[in-house]
């Protein structure tokens, strides 16, 4: 009987992608995978009444971060990154006379990569992360569940290191198919600055969102006009009181409102610290990754609802992207197909963002269509994730991508920034 329960509870074990992403199995014997998906997993399918899962309440935007959540920006290898424009939102309205995206535009060739070593310093203990699931309605069978071929597919953990090197250790059960990953928490304001510095740092920007204003600084303390010295206001010596107030309950606290923010998707690739051991990007309360851009993909940003995910990757790395074929510049816009064709990937990655972008506060470009309406909005997104997936197709034809970039550890990312 001892057998056969041990037999019994290790076909109900949850097996898993390495903390790292890689194909070293991870066992978690005392997890069953009902409990996971009950307790640590929020599954979206498309087209079902779980469409909304991606998106949780204003609790995951009224998270406080722990202290000392800053980083480290050093630029390396960037020859010739600069050459590209700033602006990529023209790509939207110089439409051919076909009406057609200029999938083949040679602003989406990419000739040059620019490498940024980013250090993460955090304060806090390992702690799994809060993952999600999200797979398609373009598939035929929409089930999370994946087939033998699949389950040992590694490549929907590719963005993992960047979560276990800071301390966020991912459990991605090597069951599940997912189309794109979203994370969200434990939250550091750490990734809000890596998301506006790989924004920062793009050649070209879609810009589909207004850009929030500037913080206000703090206001100076009250000085003597002639001596300099700080003068004490009144209410420092009223407040004294001999019986300390009492303390508000922390259960009828009302958190503050969540401030409207952003997604930034682009293209990027990841690196460890040292050549070939990741182990090296993970240090005490610091993570050291190297992350790369191209120079012909551009970044999109977004307006995100609130709660929307911290962190999201299409699990299709660059390996498989390259592998896609384009369609010819002659050919019409084709409706939804298999996830492995072109269309079939932009209508995926469409999909996933549709729950998460705040539609009201969408901006289109100037001069891009007549109207502002809802079907105007999402035409447009739509065309912009096909610009970005075909850059990153078409980032196969540098020679400069395949010798610097790990095809197996880069892929689409969305950060949530302010």
């Amino acid at each position: 009987m001892s057998s056969y329960e041990s037999l019994r509870a290790a076909g109900t074990s949850v097996v898993c992608l390495s903390p790292w992403g890689d194909s070293s199995p991870l066992l978690l014997p005392c997890i069953r995978f009902r409990d996971l998906v009950m307790h640590s997993v929020i599954a979206a399918t498309g087209g079902t009444a779980a469409i909304a899962a991606p998106v949780m309440g204003p609790i995951s935007e009224a998270v406080v971060t722990t202290l000392g959540d800053t980083i480290l920006v050093e630029v390396g290898l960037h020859t010739g990154f600069e050459l590209a424009t700033k602006g990529a939102n023209d790509l939207l309205i110089e439409h051919p006379v076909s009406h057609l995206i200029p999938l083949h535009s040679k602003r989406l060739e990419t000739t040059a990569v620019k490498e940024l070593t980013i250090t993460l310093k955090y304060k806090h203990t390992v702690e799994d992360a809060s993952l999600g699931f999200f797979r398609s309605s373009v598939h035929g069978d929409s089930s999370l569940f994946a087939s033998v071929k699949d389950y040992l597919a590694v490549e929907k953990g590719w963005f993992s290191p960047y979560l276990f090197a800071s301390g966020r250790r991912p459990i991605i059960p090597r069951s599940m198919k997912p189309d794109v990953v979203f994370c969200h928490g434990p939250f550091l304001s750490g990734d809000y600055k890596i998301g506006e510095t790989l924004l920062n740092e793009s050649a070209s920007v879609i810009t589909l969102a207004n850009t929030p204003p500037a913080e206000p600084e703090p206001k100076p303390e009250a000085h003597h006009a002639s001596s300099g010295l700080k003068i004490p206001t009144l209410s420092k010596f009223l407040d004294r009181s001999r019986t300390p107030s009492p303390e508000p309950d922390p259960a009828l606290a009302v958190p503050p409102a969540p401030q409207p923010r952003r997604l930034v998707i682009l293209v990027v690739g990841l690196k460890p610290h040292r050549a070939g051991f990741w182990t090296t990007s993970q240090r005490p309360s610091e993570s050291v990754i190297r992350y790369q851009l191209l120079n012909g993909c551009p970044a999109i940003v977004v307006p995100a609802k609130a709660g929307a995910p911290l962190l999201a990757w299409d699990t299709l790395t660059l390996e498989h992207l390259w592998a896609v074929s384009l369609p010819p510049e002659s050919e019409p816009a084709m409706p939804e197909q298999a996830r492995s064709g072109f269309h079939g990937i932009v209508t995926v990655l469409f999909e996933y963002l549709d729950l998460c972008v705040d539609w009201e506060r969408l901006v289109l470009p100037e001069g891009e269509k007549k109207g502002d309406g809802m079907d105007e909005k999402k035409t447009t997104l739509k065309d912009a994730v096909a610009l970005l997936v075909a850059a990153a197709v078409r980032s196969g034809e540098s020679k400069e991508v395949k010798k610097e970039v790990d095809k197996e550890r880069s892929g689409i990312a969305i950060w949530r920034i302010p």
